[in-house]
């Protein structure tokens, strides 16, 4: 007796065993037929499919086996995972989506798709990850994603999106990363996102949105990127922002925005890199204590109506872009750009910009001893003075170089043909003389070449025509003489010049005359 039972329990397991794994090898399990034929619809509605990414999703494997697709492991035969992002995918969402009920992320990220994001979305409701970025969806943001109320992820950036941000959003409480940024939206921010008591990074830059930040952001506890530029944000920011200390990335640039910077800035975000609020309406000072900042890679206030001086940046090892062009800094007098020495220190730097304010002084010579790794400096239109002191050619990968409008006096240093990688050079409107230098023939990747409204003697020096990637050249108002060099035709891609307003002489070069756009002589 007991050996037909065994031999029953053996036969039975068995059974068991064969009957697995003829399921594991048929290419249709007896498996969830609805999953199966939501992604049969979704695959209908692909109309662009270069790379065959789809070509799996046919009756000779099972679903679970086809591309881009993950099942679950307690549950085989649900789809958890469909990651089609970044595969030149065209086309539009089948509404059969809302069918995969065991979906836990869904990645159509960086494709072609159309037409509107499918509400029945809403009906995926443990999903967690949402990426739509990076398509050409249209329509407005369906209200009822709300219903996924497991969602940690939400990124839907960078589409053609329009109408209101859905109030809705505010019940997805487990929400870390809200991403909206370059689609159409207008209307105002929803006070109500101030319960998405998760989030850390929010973006909704370069949209349409108006009215004032709702301090019901100042709840957002673990926030720690805000990114609000490029909207038509209006009125003050709210102070009880400066008391969410985790901020890593404050962007609020492009906006309307008015009011000052708080004198505890650097103290109230002691993680802050990157901070931007260029081109809005702030005014006063820029705040002292942002030398406590000592993370800070990028500090951005281009184009407001701050005043006083730049404060002491000495403890900002780390940064790379400083850039505080037009606004009204500086006094006019000597000494207001002491802050240029206490950048030596930032060995990453890359962007130095003051360009347009009031600061006044000598150039200053700590420049020359600035990173190697500098690409950008520019100090024009203030109120400099004095000659251009050798030294450029230290700056190695400068890559653009804006020292216009001031009142520099003397030559133009000859060394600056040491700056191999220039494509960009303005000195116009000073009052520099001699003879313009023939080392700028070494810099042929130079795209830019201002020197106009100088007192420049002498003669057009033919090494010119060495720089072959000139596409603008303008040495007016000086006092040139001499003939234009026939060398400055093998600058084939030549479509401005201006030589007007000189003493030159004999005939323009023909070769001179195919191609240009602008050309002014006399």
């Amino acid at each position: 007796m007991k050996l037909v039972l065994i031999y029953s329990l053996v036969l039975n397991s068995m059974s068991i065993f064969c009957c697995s794994s003829m399921q594991l090898n048929h290419p249709r399990l007896q498996g969830n037929e609805t999953d199966r034929l939501a992604l049969l619809a979704i695959k209908a509605q692909i109309q662009h499919d270069p790379n065959q990414v789809t070509s799996s999703w046919n009756e000779t494997l099972h679903f679970c086996l086809w591309h881009s697709i993950t099942c679950s492991r307690r549950h085989r035969q649900r789809v958890t995972k469909l990651e089609l992002g970044s595969l030149a995918l065209g086309g539009s969402i089948s509404p059969h989506i809302g069918n995969l009920s065991f979906l836990r992320e869904l990645d159509l990220k960086n494709n072609s798709f159309t037409h509107q994001i499918p509400p029945q979305i809403g009906h995926l409701h443990i999903l967690q990850v949402l990426r739509l970025n990076h398509n050409s969806f249209t329509g407005t943001i369906p209200a009822n994603i709300s219903n996924c109320f497991e969602l940690i992820v939400l990124r839907l950036g960078r589409n053609n999106l329009e109408g209101q941000i859905p109030p809705q959003l505010s019940s997805l409480s487990k929400l870390r990363t809200f991403l909206l940024e370059f689609s159409n939206l207008t209307g105002e921010i929803p006070p109500s996102l101030g319960n998405l008591s998760s989030l850390e990074i929010f973006a909704l830059d370069t949209n349409n949105l108006e009215g004032n930040i709702p301090s019901s952001v100042c709840q957002l506890k673990r926030l720690a990127v805000i990114s609000l530029g490029s909207n038509r944000l209006s009125g003050i920011i709210p102070s009880c922002i400066y008391n969410l200390s985790g901020i890593v990335e404050f962007w609020v640039s492009e906006n309307q925005i008015e009011g000052s910077l708080p004198s505890n800035l650097g103290s109230a975000f002691p993680n802050l890199e990157l901070f931007s609020v260029a081109e809005n309406q702030f005014t006063g000072a820029i705040p002292s204590s942002i030398s406590k900042a000592t993370n800070l890679v990028m500090f951005q206030c281009t184009e407001n109506k701050l005043t006083g001086q730049v404060p002491n940046l000495r403890n900002l090892h780390n940064l790379e872009i400083f850039s505080v062009s037009v606004n009204n800094l500086g006094s006019g007098q000597r000494g207001d750009l002491s802050f240029v020495s206490d950048l030596i220190n930032a060995t990453r730097l890359t962007v130095l910009m003051f360009s347009y304010n009031n600061f006044g002084g000598t150039f200053p010579i700590s420049i020359f001893n600035l990173s190697t790794n500098l690409q950008m400096l520019a100090i024009g239109g203030n109120h400099l003075h004095g000659s251009i002191p050798t030294g450029l050619g230290n700056l190695v990968n400068l890559l653009g170089l804006g020292m216009e409008e001031n009142n520099f006096r003397g030559s133009i240093p000859i060394d600056i043909g040491k700056v191999l990688r220039l494509g960009l050079i303005d000195l116009s409107s000073n009052k520099l003389s001699g003879s313009i230098p023939s080392s700028l023939g070494n810099l042929t990747m130079l795209n830019i070449l201002h020197l106009d409204g100088n007192n420049l003697n002498g003669s057009i020096p033919s090494s010119l025509g060495e720089c072959h990637g000139l596409l603008k050249l303008d040495l007016s108002q000086n006092s040139l003489e001499g003939k234009i060099p026939s060398s400055l035709g093998e600058c084939h891609g030549l479509l401005v010049l201006d030589l007007s307003q000189n003493s030159l002489e004999g005939k323009i070069p023909q070769q001179l005359l195919i191609g240009l756009l602008s050309l002014s002589i006399l």
